[in-house]
């Protein structure tokens, strides 16, 4: 009863700085909170903050750990890798729910996050957003960069949407690099940085004109954006120069920006554009 009033969170976290701007907002506003971050996660930043390290196989433990901290919300922030599971280390709790959680394991990762957050909700725990917390990151309809957008990029823009809602559709990514209405790459499980470095490597010989390519990202349809909500920040912009690209596009509302005043500084030392894009454009 105590832990429920206390209404705590529990931030599952991952790589990035998300999980850390999220902690070290209930940090500011003094309200009770959690980290919890497995396996050999790199989450030097965590030694400020309450602090647990978890195991998958070990869900019964995780659930009491979430409790005993007085949290019955969770939050999942930042990217992390699909985990190899060592059926050796199963607590009771895992074996029930193995044969449900393996299953989700072989699909897209829409499905996996809806069957993991389903098992939270189950467990009494309420699943929010980051931005429920940090609503100030959610990305805003306009283009803050000093470069802007030419017709090329628009029309590369709207071809990436199209390719981008079609992916989402089958549960496979949210992202997709286009130049001049070519589709160079498709972002897949390994992520947005890998499909980035793809390009880097292999897309010279199919962009007749350099001076074009885009990046697009958004949610995909009907996603449950409290667990998978798309983020950008200083590192997209950075990969998406290295791979040669005119900018980054994100659909109003469809994105977090991690930290936006320095995204758009990198992006305007790179000479990229970032366009939060209306529904009609």
């Amino acid at each position: 009863m105590v832990a429920a009033q206390q209404h705590g969170l529990a931030i599952i976290a991952g790589r990035g700085d998300l999980p850390k701007l999220l902690a070290e907002e209930c940090a500011r506003r003094n309200e009770p909170y959690l980290v919890i971050g497995f396996g050999n996660a790199a989450l030097k930043w965590a030694v400020d903050h309450p602090f647990e390290t978890a195991q998958f196989e070990k869900a019964g433990a995780l659930f009491d750990t979430i409790r005993n901290a007085g949290c019955d919300r969770v939050v999942f922030a930042g990217a992390m890798s699909r985990p190899s599971l060592n059926p050796l280390k199963y607590d009771w709790k895992f074996t029930k729910l193995a044969p449900r959680l393996l299953k989700s394991l072989g699909a897209g990762d829409d499905e996996t996050l809806r069957t993991i957050a389903s098992v939270f909700h189950e467990e009494g725990f309420e699943i929010i957003g980051a931005d429920t917390v940090l609503e100030n990151l959610v990305a805003k309809l306009g283009i803050p960069t000093k470069r802007q957008p030419t017709d090329i990029d628009r029309a590369d823009a709207k071809r990436a949407r199209d390719v981008v809602k079609q992916l989402g559709l089958v549960d496979v990514g949210q992202g997709c690099v286009v130049a001049n209405g070519i589709c160079l790459a498709l972002e897949t499980i390994q992520g947005t940085d890998a499909m980035l470095e793809f390009v880097y490597q292999t897309a010279a010989p199919y962009r007749h004109n350099a001076d074009a390519g885009v990046l697009y990202k958004a949610p995909k349809p009907n996603q449950d954006r409290r667990i998978d909500f798309p983020a950008i920040g200083t590192d997209t912009i950075r990969t998406a120069h290295h791979a040669g690209l005119n900018g980054v596009v994100v659909p109003d509302g469809g994105a977090l920006i991690i930290d936006l005043r320095e995204t758009v500084k990198m992006a305007d030392e790179l000479n990229l554009f970032l366009w939060i894009q209306g529904a009609d454009e």
